[in-house]
């Protein structure tokens, strides 16, 4: 949806889905360290000396933290925070978490981003917030739907290739043995990668055709979403792990090392190919 303006200059942009759980719980997934990074980035918390939260800071990877300080906490129903995301000399961004409770034990979860502004200078910034939202609402859904609660560690992976999307998409599942998955298939990974399984829940649509996404089972209950996308004249190779339970930290130490020289050798390949 386009970007919705006023006359006094503030322009917004609203996403929302609902999820499985109590308002206590789904509040627990998006207002807590622990819970967003369960699902989204690895995230910390600031706290004031009265106990209230203060300040959240998510970290996209080096040099790319968002932080953002706290303006309203209404637990278990909504919060509010400020961020100069979009830079020192651009409007401030105010953003809003609601929470709202549904028959049938679901919640809808609705974030709204706005700022003021005379110009349409940052508009392709809200609609890219707009846009990314629902790929990581739909791990929001899964993960409270299957592992709410439980201890969680992030495994990320990156590369880049020369080969265009497709070809890149295409070397990608090929590589990891999950060629032309569909929705309820269990994948299993190829003798070449390291170990992973699950049951696909989602494959790309037209929008984004160049996405997979996975509930585990090996090499511990969790999530994999597995994307590619255009970066400049290459292509950004995405593969996301979130593991969950009591072991999970101790799965990721094993495990990151083995993607990691798995994922540099596919890329590696290009040039012999």
């Amino acid at each position: 949806m386009p970007v919705e303006k006023n006359e006094s200059g503030q322009r917004q942009v609203q996403v929302e889905i609902e999820v499985p759980g109590s308002p206590e719980e789904v509040w627990q997934a998006i207002a807590t360290a622990a819970g967003v990074s369960s699902w989204f980035v690895p995230t910390s918390t600031e706290y004031g000396s009265d106990g209230q939260p203060i300040r959240m800071t998510c970290d996209f990877g080096p040099g790319m933290e968002s932080v953002s300080e706290i303006t309203n906490w209404d637990p278990p129903h909504s919060f509010s925070a400020t961020s100069k995301d979009l830079g020192p000399d651009a409007p401030e961004v105010a953003t809003q978490w609601i929470v709202e409770s549904r028959d049938g034990g679901v919640c809808v979860v609705r974030v709204v981003h706005s700022l003021f502004a005379s110009t349409d200078d940052w508009d392709d910034q809200l609609e890219g917030w707009e846009s990314g939202w629902p790929s990581f609402f739909r791990l929001l859904r899964l993960y409270l739907a299957h592992f709410s609660g439980q201890p969680s560690s992030l495994l990320q992976l990156s590369g880049m290739s020369s080969r265009g999307k497709s070809a890149a998409w295409a070397a990608l599942l090929e590589g990891l043995g999950f060629n032309n998955p569909r929705v309820g298939q269990r994948c299993v990974s190829s003798d070449s990668a390291p170990t992973l399984a699950g049951v696909v829940e989602r494959v790309g649509d037209a929008v984004s055709p160049e996405e997979l996404l996975l509930r585990l089972d090996e090499p511990s209950g969790g999530i994999a979403h597995i994307f590619a996308m255009p970066m400049g004249e290459q292509v950004f190779l995405s593969l996301r792990y979130y593991l969950y339970g009591p072991e999970s930290e101790e799965i990721k130490s094993r495990e990151e090392p083995l993607w990691q020289a798995w994922l540099q050798d596919l890329v590696a390949g290009e040039a012999s190919a």
